[in-house]
């Protein structure tokens, strides 16, 4: 399992030394990074903040499911931002029986669903219900996927919900699974581009939103037990549970590291924050060591009160 989930290229970071280092210093934090700039953001703001505490931190490159395998047996100790409504079968077990330990929310509101631009409601009346999606799945059609529309999903790792979906609805489309998120974005931005049909699964907070406008489908109705593909059919349909963001860690993270927790239940970051970071490093190509370095820099009122 390790094998599986631990990346083989682990980035050390050594924390600032301290006259007095705190209890566990000579432990490294091992923080998992997942397939998301975003989430990449959050990790590294963490590590960097941790590090001017004393500690000693490493980046673990982990799946968005099967890092909870790890974190639940010790090989990894925290992220801070997982998505609830994407999380698989382990996740809500291991925060049941006391192995994953949830810190609280991040700070961030998502939004997720399908999305597609605004012209394509000229091309299929009735959007954004999703109900108008069966009468015109041609015109999101693709010469691969046609006479079914196509539906850019999301990697194949990160789960099936919009799978699960369109089979549990009879939607005649055809989930095609995207290959990375910058595969994604760069397919959603070449076809505004050339107003070609567009329907995919996206979220926010999401740099992609302050660049596009982006139109959300709209489901018969919303719930917080709604699962994708369960109890679901076409007049009756919930689409996708909205995720609330939380931090976590493994069950020996407090008392390996107690100041630490003091910093992760403080830890916080906004929509607006996470966008133009996320900007920068997707759009204006910064390196997001110097991206992090510098938000850190600039923003010593934000993050002082956590590292006390």
């Amino acid at each position: 399992m390790k094998k599986l989930i631990l990346s083989a290229a682990m980035v050390a970071f050594m924390g600032t030394a301290h006259a007095a280092d705190p209890k566990g210093a000579d432990t490294p934090i091992k923080i998992a990074v997942n397939e998301w700039t975003g989430q990449n953001l959050s990790a590294r703001i963490a590590g960097s903040l941790l590090g001017k505490m004393g500690y000693k931190v490493e980046y673990v490159t982990a799946g968005a499911v099967p890092q909870f395998a790890a974190i639940a047996e010790g090989s990894l100790n925290f992220n801070p931002e997982i998505w609830t409504n994407n999380v698989g079968d382990i996740y809500p077990k291991a925060v049941e029986s006391g192995k994953i330990i949830v810190s609280g929310d991040l700070g961030l509101e998502p939004r997720e669903g399908w999305f597609y631009p605004p012209y394509m409601e000229e091309k299929c009346p009735g959007l954004p219900a999703y109900s108008a999606l069966y009468d015109c799945a041609q015109a999101f059609a693709a010469a691969d996927t046609f006479p079914k529309g196509r539906l850019i999903t999301y990697p194949a790792d990160w789960g099936t919900r919009s799978s699960e979906q369109v089979a549990a609805i009879g939607l005649p489309f055809q989930p095609v699974a995207g290959g990375s998120e910058g595969a994604m974005i760069a397919e959603m931005k070449s076809a505004i581009a050339a107003k070609q049909p567009m329907l995919m699964m996206l979220w926010q907070p999401h740099w992609i939103h302050a660049d596009v406008k982006l139109n959300l489908v709209k489901w018969d109705s919303e719930s917080a037990d709604c699962l994708a593909g369960k109890n679901q059919s076409k007049g009756s349909a919930c689409g996708f549970a909205q995720a609330s963001v939380k931090k976590i860690i493994n069950a020996d993270f407090a008392k390996t590291w107690p100041d630490a927790v003091k910093f992760v239940n403080s830890y916080s970051l906004s929509n607006d924050v996470q966008n133009a970071l996320i900007k920068k490093v997707d759009q204006d190509k910064v390196k997001i060591e110097d991206v992090v370095a510098q938000w850190v820099a600039d923003n010593e009122s934000v993050w002082s009160g956590w590292v006390k």
